[in-house]
């Protein structure tokens, strides 16, 4: 079993920065790819982020120059920077991670969310 938990949400005023971090635990044999998701109230769940383990990264278009995500993969975390906030960033953000896990003699995948953590940007 794969735990998946966020930190680092809270109420930030436009133009502000904040920084999320995720970290993923459990009886991880290697993680594929990690990433960022945000809902916002009203809509669908939505990719704001995502990196593999070689590094490559993937941005929605309304956050390209303003978040970077990295990660650290001895650690099995990954980081959400979020700079030049907007209002219309405001949404809960869940991390995911994808991978593989030690399941008694076999290796089996695994889709891991966290719990979620709020970011409102307003003044």
């Amino acid at each position: 079993q794969v735990h998946t938990v966020e930190s680092g949400g809270g109420l930030v005023q436009p133009g502000g920065s904040l920084r999320l971090s995720c970290a993923a635990s459990g009886s991880i044999f290697s993680i594929n790819a990690m990433g960022w998701y945000r809902q916002a109230p009203g809509k669908q769940r939505e990719l704001v982020a995502a990196i593999t383990s070689g590094g490559s990264t993937n941005y929605a278009d309304s956050v390209k120059g303003r978040f970077t995500i990295s990660r650290d993969n001895a650690k099995n975390t990954v980081y959400l920077q979020m700079n030049s906030l907007k209002p219309e960033d405001t949404a809960v953000y869940y991390c995911n991670s994808r991978g593989t896990v030690v399941a008694g003699m076999a290796i089996a995948n695994f889709n891991s969310w966290g719990q979620g953590t709020q970011v409102t940007v307003s003044s």
